[in-house]
């Protein structure tokens, strides 16, 4: 069985423009956020928002999902992007050592910012930078050497040199011509909501450098801005390890 390449990543961290690239590549079965479906539609879903008569999918759960992915990983790589508060519950040994891990950050101003938009009445349990950080530090204590971790702001201030780190980080070579696609549907990454949260994506024809924008938390009410405040320590914890050509393979400093 190949180790399933896994980006921990959190919601609104451009992590399915990112996603789209490894798709590009065409040499992965990729994945996205296959956890997540039975997180919101399974038979027991762990969404804290759903409520009693919810969309259920029969035979969709998290052993499922589990099998699909291992059964793929028989065959061939397979990349995934997923969300760690969707698997906290599945955080065995032997299921994380089926991984190859790495991780993607953002300004939790961003992430909050975002979420708070599209559901006014978020809670944090579905924001999910803190269980991102207690992931981390897991690995981190198994392993002594920090996963790989890029950060959203780098990533599209610098795709190109970013993108290159994290291949070589993850023994993949690098595909330059990945990060270039034609504008059109998402259907591979729009079981939820129908891909309303893609739009960006579908507009986009490939990671190109840009400036990222500042988000303001002292313009969020103040239930979402505790919100914030409380990630903000495990985005700069996770922060100092992030990514940079020069930094490959770095083992963790001592505290």
């Amino acid at each position: 069985m190949h180790k399933i390449l896994v980006l921990w990543a959190v919601p609104r961290s451009t992590s399915t423009a990112f996603e789209w690239m490894m798709r590009a590549r065409e040499d992965h079965v990729c994945f996205h956020e296959p956890f997540g479906r039975p997180w919101y539609f399974g038979e027991e879903p762990m969404w804290p928002r759903a409520g009693k008569d919810g969309e259920r999918i029969p035979g969709l759960t998290f052993q499922s999902v589990w099998n699909e992915l291992k059964a793929a990983a028989d065959r061939g790589p397979v990349f995934s992007k997923d969300f760690p508060h969707y698997t906290r519950h599945l955080w065995s040994e032997d299921f994380l050592d089926h991984f190859r891990h790495s991780f993607l950050i953002r300004d939790p101003a961003r992430v909050i910012h975002s979420l708070y938009r599209k559901w006014p009445d978020l809670v944090m349990d579905e924001v999910g930078i803190l269980e991102q950080r207690e992931l981390f530090d897991r690995l981190c204590d198994a392993t002594g050497t920090a996963p790989p971790v890029i950060d959203s702001d780098d990533l599209l201030e610098n795709p190109l040199e970013v993108v290159q780190a994290y291949c070589d980080a993850v023994d993949i070579p690098f595909v330059k011509e990945a990060l270039s696609w034609p504008p059109g549907e998402r259907e591979e990454v729009s079981w939820y909501d129908r891909g309303s949260w893609h739009e960006n994506l579908r507009n986009s024809d490939g990671l190109k450098p840009q400036k990222t924008v500042h988000a303001d938390p002292d313009s969020l009410p103040e239930r979402i801005r505790a919100m914030y405040e409380a990630c903000l320590p495990h985005y700069r914890h996770m922060y100092r390890y992030r990514l940079v050509p020069d930094r490959c393979g770095e083992t963790i400093p001592n505290p």
